[in-house]
């Protein structure tokens, strides 16, 4: 049996990832306040949560706006300025949807914007609030990101029931 030298560029069964890189697959990042999970949340005109994605807190809302809405049917999305993108915009009105995003304060020239069809963004800091309610939740005790999102699914089906 031949063992493996040093210089080999096969990893051995031993070797494990990083400490920093088990912790960001478990959508732990570092922010201000300390560890943190970010929660992007895509709801309904009714405030039921459609679709719920996990990222490490120093990660941008506009990495998940993609994925946040793929596959979703609606007519008007709206999203606060961290979704206000030119690439963004693009999409949605490859989908035939309608972008109801104020202008980031760092565009040269505003992007006009419903204002009436954005006072129903407040739905989601709705949600958010009262998934919060949930000591679990606001203070992620779960090590895995697994354990973590489905107890944020479960809060989101009693909000739903309720």
């Amino acid at each position: 049996m031949r063992s493996q030298s040093r210089s080999s560029p096969l990893p051995t069964l031993c070797q494990r990832p990083h400490r920093s890189l088990q912790i960001q697959e478990q959508a732990i990042g570092r922010s201000r306040g300390g560890l943190s999970t970010k929660i992007h949340i895509a709801v309904d005109a009714l405030g039921n949560v459609l679709r719920l994605l996990f990222t490490a807190g120093q990660v941008h809302e506009s990495t998940k706006a993609e994925a946040l809405i793929d596959g979703l049917p609606g007519k008007n999305l709206i999203g606060d300025k961290a979704f206000d993108s030119d690439h963004f915009r693009a999409s949605l009105a490859d989908r035939n949807m309608t972008a109801v995003i104020p202008s980031n304060a760092s565009r040269a020239r505003a992007i006009p914007y419903d204002r009436h069809h954005y006072k129903e963004r407040h739905l989601v800091e709705l949600f958010i609030n009262k998934i919060k309610h949930f000591r679990r939740i606001a203070t992620r005790y779960d090590k895995t990101i697994a354990s973590y999102a489905s107890f944020v699914a479960i809060a989101g089906f009693l909000v739903w029931m309720r």
